[in-house]
């Protein structure tokens, strides 16, 4: 089991059902020195036996849901979003990866949650040409603007996963995407794809590790987060 040299946790998360939410919740399950874990979703998720764990089924659109299970704790982690962007409208991409995820932050923010995670995406800009890279940015600002004590920004590039999740394009881009990482070097290393047990582990990670009071964090920090002896 891990341990860790800090206080021990009390961490809420949005979006443990997803790809690299499985990862870091499966990470943060080793963990020796968490008081409370609590999962908000829209369904339970199943064989989970650590009794410092609490699931609530909540209406994610909906913060007056799940309000009152926010008081207590220590730090939130969100990896909710959209599977495919490209297989939903605008409006709807907006309305769970801009809204919800705001939403869900103001809420943390007003219990006195003092540390927040997002999972983001490389190139997120407000003032981005891409409409999905521009939402994530208009995002993170409002995020900022909310003073955390600490906000935690991953931005990962291409999240390579065992299985293919999405149809053609991404199993070509599964198998591709692994050859192109000696392209990326210097400034572009944040553009090198990362596994996705690997990307969730940093994820959980980084919950007991000292950072700044804004950090953004890309390829060569998630490797430096899960190798650190915490």
């Amino acid at each position: 089991m891990m341990n860790s040299k800090s206080n021990q946790k009390s961490i809420i998360m949005l979006g443990a059902s997803g790809a690299v939410g499985t990862e870091t919740l499966n990470t943060l399950l080793q963990f020796d020195d968490i008081q409370q874990l609590t999962l908000l979703g829209r369904r339970s998720i199943s064989n989970i036996n650590a009794n410092f764990v609490k699931q609530h089924q909540i209406d994610i659109s909906d913060s007056r849901s799940y309000q009152n299970y926010l008081t207590g704790h220590t730090s939130a982690i969100c990896t909710l979003g959209v599977g495919e962007p490209s297989k939903v409208s605008k409006e709807d991409f907006i309305k769970i990866d801009k809204i919800a995820v705001l939403d869900f932050a103001s809420a943390c923010k007003k219990a006195g949650i003092r540390h927040f995670e997002l999972l983001a995406s490389v190139g997120s800009n407000p003032k981005s040409t891409s409409f999905y890279l521009r939402t994530k940015g208009e995002l993170i600002d409002a995020l900022k603007a909310l003073n955390f004590d600490r906000l935690s920004i991953f931005q990962p590039s291409m999240i390579l996963t065992p299985r293919n999740r999405y149809g053609i394009s991404q199993a070509i881009l599964l198998k591709v995407w692994p050859f192109l990482t000696p392209l990326f070097f210097g400034k572009l290393r944040k553009y090198r794809g990362i596994p996705v047990q690997t990307l969730g582990q940093a994820m959980a990670k980084n919950i007991f590790k000292d950072g700044q009071s804004y950090e953004v964090l890309h390829w060569d920090e998630f490797y430096s987060t899960i190798i650190a002896d915490i």
